[in-house]
């Protein structure tokens, strides 16, 4: 089971942050092998969802309010344990973070800037394709888009 927790940058304890760049870089840096500059500035400015399954940190996204990094709200470094994938973490950790942009942002549409082999996930979560595919840190990617209606 996974236990979801959400807090901003100032609430995360020095062990939750180091947890947080090191599935961070297990995933985008060394799985993926990708050098590219994960601390950016933004996580200060980012709500953080954190996934634990035995108090491990095994899935992870950050939110942005409108105009923090797109003109919408906006999901990044979606991130989970290849050891865990097989447990649909991804889904947990995308539905709380969904939600969580609805809860703290008052937001329905959501911008994420995907990894085109991700595009199927992401359509069953109810996002939709928008634009070109274009490289970000050498990998394609695909702007998408969730607008949640109701």
């Amino acid at each position: 089971m996974l236990k979801i927790t959400i807090k901003n940058y100032d609430e995360l304890s020095k062990t939750e942050l180091y947890d947080i760049l090191q599935l961070r870089s297990e995933v985008f840096v060394v799985e993926q092998d990708c050098v590219y500059q994960d601390i950016d500035g933004k996580d200060q400015k980012a709500l953080h969802v954190l996934g634990y399954k035995n108090n491990v940190l095994v899935a992870y996204t950050r939110l942005f309010k409108p105009g923090d990094y797109f003109k919408e709200a906006s999901i990044g470094r979606v991130v989970v344990k290849q050891s865990e994938r097989a447990h649909k973490y991804g889904y947990k950790i995308m539905e709380a973070s969904i939600n969580a942009i609805k809860t703290f942002y008052n937001e329905t549409n959501i911008k994420i800037s995907a990894q085109c082999y991700l595009k199927r996930f992401y359509n069953n979560l109810g996002f939709k394709e928008i634009g070109e595919e274009y490289l970000e840190d050498g990998i394609p990617h695909i702007a998408m888009l969730y607008i949640n209606k109701n």
